[in-house]
């Protein structure tokens, strides 16, 4: 079963590419046509290959990884943060700080400066500060939340990146292939596709294209993350029998060891009284 089919794709816009003067040669296999000197995007083959990235990611998912979405420009930024946010993971809409994955650690520094202040706030601490002291720190706690508030709960750098328009996130494409996170991106007629893991060839600057696709992705990952939470509840259920027979052989060796220790001490004190 298709996680979208052409007809829907075509309705969003997907198949509308870039100028053909602007075309990278690379995308020749995913171009249908020209008309009008605009490039036309195989939609068949973005059927295709939106199947081959939902199956990945709904693994990634399952297997209780974290996917880091990633869109800078204006038309995504909305979409991206509602769809990665309903299926709790984490995401960058604002600008991609140089470093963020080959830096990982100083990215988590101040993403616990963060938390450091919300726990100024919490102990009254902030309330004792002067007004100035207070608007400098308010202000840096507002920054600190806008670049870095939707990835505050990525722990561990991400198993995989999901990217909308590979050219304008090109620092974020490269730190993940230097790290060898695999990367999925939505691709248009202008980029190029040969050092993406999974290519969804399709118009990325316009917001329904990128919501048509982002609702197949998110909805895979959706499953993913069911399936996985239906696993730890039947293993825990499967588990359950073996841990009660387990507490109950602990309890007796226990007894046995008490009464063991009991008829030790009624023995030494008898044979004491007897020395007696």
């Amino acid at each position: 079963m298709s996680r979208t089919n052409f007809d829907e794709l075509l309705e969003a816009g997907c198949h509308f590419g870039h100028l053909k003067r602007k075309w990278n040669p690379a995308m020749a296999p995913y171009i249908f046509m020209e008309r009008n000197g605009i490039h036309i995007i195989d939609l068949h083959k973005t059927v295709a290959k939106i199947d081959e990235a939902a199956a990945a990611l709904k693994q990634i998912a399952k297997s209780g990884k974290k996917i880091l979405f990633v869109a800078t420009k204006k038309q995504a930024k909305q979409v991206v943060a509602d769809k990665a946010s309903a299926v709790a993971m984490p995401y960058i809409t604002e600008r991609w700080a140089g470093g963020m994955l080959t830096n990982f650690p100083t990215i988590r520094k101040a993403v616990k400066k963060m938390a450091s202040i919300d726990k100024l706030t919490n102990d009254g601490t902030y309330d004792n500060l002067s007004k100035r002291e207070r608007l400098q720190v308010s202000r840096q706690r507002a920054k600190l939340e806008k670049n870095l508030g939707s990835i505050a709960d990525l722990t561990r750098l991400p198993s995989a990146l999901f990217v909308i328009d590979v050219m304008k996130e090109q620092i974020a494409v490269r730190e993940a292939k230097r790290l060898g996170i695999p990367v999925f991106g939505i691709i248009d007629t202008n980029s190029n596709p040969n050092n993406i893991d999974f290519v969804i060839p399709a118009n990325d600057d316009a917001t329904k294209s990128i919501e048509v696709i982002l609702n197949a992705i998110t909805t895979s990952i959706q499953e993913g993350l069911e399936e996985r939470k239906i696993e730890k509840q039947e293993n825990e259920a499967a588990e359950a029998p073996e841990k009660k027979e387990r507490r109950a052989k602990a309890a007796k060796k226990s007894k046995v060891e008490d009464i063991s220790s009991l008829n030790a001490n009624v023995v030494s004190k008898f044979i004491k009284k007897e020395e007696d």
